[in-house]
């Protein structure tokens, strides 16, 4: 079931992804900057299986979840079409700063 006031376009999901975000970041407060742990995820799972996966990867991952949740079952699932989209927008990120990083060595 759908909710009233659930988002229903794309920019209505960027904007609750937005928000999804800032939340975020104020339950896991991290030395004054957005909370980020991918590159933590990252690391234990490299550690763990001695493999080196990086932190767009781990987003990546999580956004595969999502998905796998929604398309479990025939019907719209808020939480996971949100952190879907949330994720998408993390993984840009880390994609750009990985590269970036990249670059700059």
């Amino acid at each position: 079931m759908v909710k009233i006031n659930q988002p229903k376009t794309a920019r209505m999901f960027l904007r609750k992804s937005e928000q999804l975000l800032s939340d975020r970041g104020k339950e896991y407060p991290n030395k004054g900057k957005e909370e980020r742990s991918f590159e933590s995820v990252a690391a234990a799972f490299n550690v763990i299986t001695k493999k080196n996966l990086t932190s767009a990867e781990v987003c990546l991952i999580l956004q595969i979840l999502k998905d796998v949740r929604q398309w479990s079952q025939d019907r719209f699932h808020a939480d996971s079409v949100e952190d879907s989209v949330t994720y998408a927008a993390l993984k840009a990120e880390e994609l750009y700063r990985q590269y970036s990083d990249e670059t700059a060595n």
